[in-house]
C-alpha cells in the first residue's frame, strides 16, 4: 500500500477547555493508505496528557512505511493484527486503523456498515460536546448546535451553576465528563 502523512494545526471554532487545561487549536496527522485506484483515510489527534505529539506519531509510522508499503490489505482486522505486533501507540494504531477500513469499504465499493452487515439506525448517538468556558459561550454553544445528546465538560468551582444554565436550554440528555477533577465522593454527591 501507499502511505502518505499530512501533519495539521487546526484553529478550533471555540476555545476547548477541560478541567486541567484549554486550547485553541489542535495538531491533527491525517494518515492515508492507497491500493488498487482507492485511496482510503484516517486520523489521530496530539495528546499531551498521554505525551503523544505529532513528531511523536510521525517518527514511529514512518518507522515501519517500508513493511506497510509491502504490505496488501485484503482485511482491514488483519492489518490490525500487523499493526499491533509493531509497538505503535494507540493514536497511531488508530489512524492506519481507520485509514484501513476506509480503504477497505471504497475497494469493496460499499461502505462499512452493509460490509459489516450492521444497520446504522441502529447505532448509538453521538454526543456534541461542549468544553468548559463562561456559562454565556457555554449557553451560545448548546443554541448554536442543537444536538439529541451532550458531552459537558466540567471540573470548577461552578459545576452546579454550570448544568443548571444549560438545563433551562436543552432537554437532551447530558454526559457529565470531569477528566479527572473529582474524587469519588464528589463524583456521587
Amino acid at each position: 500500500m501507499e502511505l502518505q502523512l499530512k501533519s495539521y494545526t487546526l484553529k478550533l471554532k471555540h476555545t476547548f477547555g477541560i478541567s486541567r487545561e484549554s486550547y485553541d487549536t489542535q495538531d491533527t496527522l491525517i494518515v492515508s493508505l492507497s491500493q488498487g485506484g482507492k485511496t482510503g483515510f484516517g486520523e489521530a489527534t496530539s495528546n499531551p496528557y498521554y505525551g503523544i505529539t505529532l513528531e511523536h506519531m510521525l517518527a514511529e509510522i514512518e518507522e515501519i512505511r517500508q513493511d506497510i508499503k509491502a504490505y496488501i490489505l485484503d482485511e482491514p482486522e488483519i492489518f490490525h493484527q500487523f499493526l499491533l505486533e509493531k509497538g505503535l501507540s494507540n493514536f497511531s494504531l488508530c489512524a492506519l486503523d481507520l485509514a484501513a477500513h476506509d480503504l477497505y469499504g471504497k475497494l469493496r465499493g460499499k461502505p462499512l456498515y452493509e460490509l459489516w452487515g450492521t444497520d446504522p439506525s441502529h447505532y448509538p448517538t453521538t454526543n456534541y460536546t461542549i468544553g468548559i468556558d463562561s456559562l454565556e459561550v457555554m449557553v451560545s454553544k448548546i443554541k448554536e448546535m442543537p444536538w439529541p445528546l451532550y458531552k459537558i465538560k466540567l471540573g470548577t468551582e461552578r459545576d452546579l451553576d454550570i448544568v443548571r444554565e444549560l438545563r433551562k436550554h436543552t432537554d437532551a440528555p447530558f454526559r457529565i465528563d470531569a477528566n479527572c477533577a473529582w474524587t469519588a465522593r464528589e463524583t456521587i454527591t
